[in-house]
């Protein structure tokens, strides 16, 4: 029992650590007023109020607290049904979910119950309001953007949602579907944290489907804040409203966009899968099995938040792209967040791993017939090559390899076997690749060959081989195919690719005088290369508008002026 001097040391103590961390702890008294007296002292005694996650209080076990550091025994006595009783006396009604609330707070009492309706369990959450949480991804939230947050329970999913929920509403017309009250608290009026943004409860769980289409159809909403979808209809009506034009934001449980992916109720939030049966010749066109898994549609978010953890998490800014190259076996690297240790934010991209072109993928052995989710490892590490087998570029080399560097400055030198060598020096000259054709194997860096001469393994082949020399494989001896496997190596534009980035780039033109004529002082076009931006001054002149350049390559672009 705790003695009464020590008891107010303990509330004097208290009442500073609210003081320090005011705007994070959101009237923890409020909670502790409902739970028995010595249990509330005993968390009062932890004086860890910035920590606390929840307190436990299960039938004929010892009540504990959930701190972010890990969970302690508070008491050395069991929970009895008393307790258990004076808790649920004290808070709102519990609702379908077994959820009740306190009014005004972001608190949440959540109820385990025997088969008999009996409550034998609670979960007693502390709901905070963290002003500042939101700066981590501020710039997608205002973005316009739909945004989909993943992340575990209680890593912060809903403490952002709010902050986004109360930061848009000073500017655009917001709408919380509030579920459980979890993100504006319970009663009637909405907690403070949400700001300016409305909010519309659900009468039982099942029925947010329903309140989210109802939000659309009567309210006349820009954006819609969503907490915890997790069924099959609330995926679709997600869908619906997205595609009348309304930002949404909401959040799911899962770890990362693999995880969504395999989740049949969810997965139609990033498009979803269906498995499609190609002809032979498409199949040999891109290089992989009959059967292969696609995206089905459109996803329903354009960016995924994933939250690893507190102050921590991973971005991918375009879902289409990213569950695309998961389909094809190769994932692509997320943007990583996080805050220093001067809470600055930092911002990096992981290194990409590059990909195999499709004709380094007709003869990459088993690798393309495994699932795209087989083919690479958790830690995105390519699968362990087959043993007594010589290493081949089309194996997916080590993008460190010395030999296949690309990165390198140095020009490639070439050997080809039954390609046109007049028709690869006009790509090469026509695309400026760091190519150069050799006479000599022993002189080159890379073999070239027709996929029907690898086939018959003839000798040249065999020798390049026994080289080591990554072997590259077109299918014709076609300008295209040359082409296209010169823009796959080195990384560049095919003619015609350049031709529609030209035409791309004058059209800009044209927009920019429709918005001078609408009343802009000057328009900015895009950075791009020196003679486009020759062309584009031309064309200003001719609509008698005046242009100049600022900048510096390849970030130079052409500002054009109404006067």
């Amino acid at each position: 029992m705790i003695n009464s001097t020590k008891y107010d040391k303990i509330i004097v103590m208290n009442e500073e650590n609210q003081n320090k961390t005011q705007g994070n702890a959101d009237d923890l008294e409020a909670l502790l007023n409902v739970l028995p007296f010595d249990v509330a002292n005993a968390v009062r005694k932890e004086n860890d109020f910035a920590n606390l996650l929840e307190i436990i209080l299960d039938l004929g076990r010892y009540p504990s607290a959930r701190f972010v550091s890990g969970e302690i025994r508070l008491l050395d006595r069991f929970v009895n049904h008393d307790d258990l009783e004076y808790v649920t006396s004290r808070v709102s009604e519990f609702d379908a979910d077994n959820r009740a609330g306190m009014e005004r707070t972001l608190h949440r009492i959540s109820a385990m119950r025997n088969r008999r309706g009996r409550v034998v369990g609670l979960t007693c959450r502390v709901g905070r309001a963290v002003y500042g949480t939101i700066d981590i991804i501020e710039d997608l939230v205002n973005s316009g953007e739909s945004i989909l947050i993943l992340g575990k329970p209680g890593v912060g999913k809903t403490t952002i949602l709010r902050e986004a929920a109360r930061t848009l509403a000073d500017k655009k017309r917001v709408i919380i579907v509030d579920t459980s009250n979890e993100i504006g608290g319970d009663g009637d009026v909405p907690h403070p944290a949400v700001g300016s943004a409305r909010r519309m409860q659900v009468p039982k769980p099942s029925l947010q489907h329903e309140v989210m289409i109802e939000a659309v159809e009567n309210h006349n909403p820009e954006v819609i804040v969503i907490d915890e979808i997790g069924r099959e209809l609330e995926a679709l009506a997600a869908r619906t409203i997205a595609e009348r034009g309304v930002q949404l934001i909401g959040t799911a449980h899962g770890n990362a966009l693999e995880n969504l992916l395999l989740n049949p109720t969810l997965s139609d939030l990033v498009g979803g899968i269906e498995s499609v049966t190609l002809s032979d010749d498409e199949a040999r066109r891109r290089g992989t099995q009959k059967t292969v898994l696609e995206r089905r549609s459109p996803p329903t978010f354009n960016i995924l938040v994933e939250i690893q953890e507190r102050n921590r998490l991973n971005v991918h800014r375009d879902i289409a792209s990213a569950v695309d190259a998961i389909l094809r076996g190769y994932p692509l690297a997320p943007e990583e967040r996080y805050r220093d240790e001067q809470g600055k934010i930092r911002m990096q991209r992981a290194s990409q791993a590059k990909a195999p072109t499709a004709s380094q993928s007709l003869r990459a052995g088993k690798n393309m017939e495994n699932s795209p989710f087989q083919r690479r490892s958790a830690n995105g590490d390519a699968q362990p090559r087959q043993k007594n087998r010589k290493e081949r570029y089309e194996d997916f080399v080590d993008p460190e390899d010395s030999i296949l560097n690309l990165e390198d400055s140095r020009e490639k030198r070439i050997f080809v076997f039954g390609v046109a060598r007049n028709r690869l020096l006009q790509a090469i000259k026509s695309m400026n690749a760091p190519v150069v054709i050799v006479r000599e194997m022993k002189d080159a860096d890379m073999f070239l060959t027709q996929r029907r001469y690898y086939r018959d393994r003839l000798q040249p082949i065999v020798d390049a081989e026994a080289k080591g020399l990554p072997i590259f494989v077109i299918r014709s001896n076609s300008m295209a195919q040359i082409e296209q496997f010169l823009a796959d190596t080195f990384g560049l534009a095919t003619p015609q690719q350049k031709r529609e980035k030209d035409d791309e780039a004058l059209a800009q033109v044209d927009i920019a005088v429709d918005l001078l004529q609408a009343g802009e002082p000057f328009v900015d076009l895009q950075p791009t290369f020196a003679h486009i931006r020759k062309r584009q001054h031309e064309l200003a002149r001719e609509y008698g508008l005046v242009s100049q350049s600022f900048g510096k390559d390849p970030n130079r672009y052409v500002r054009i002026y109404r006067d």
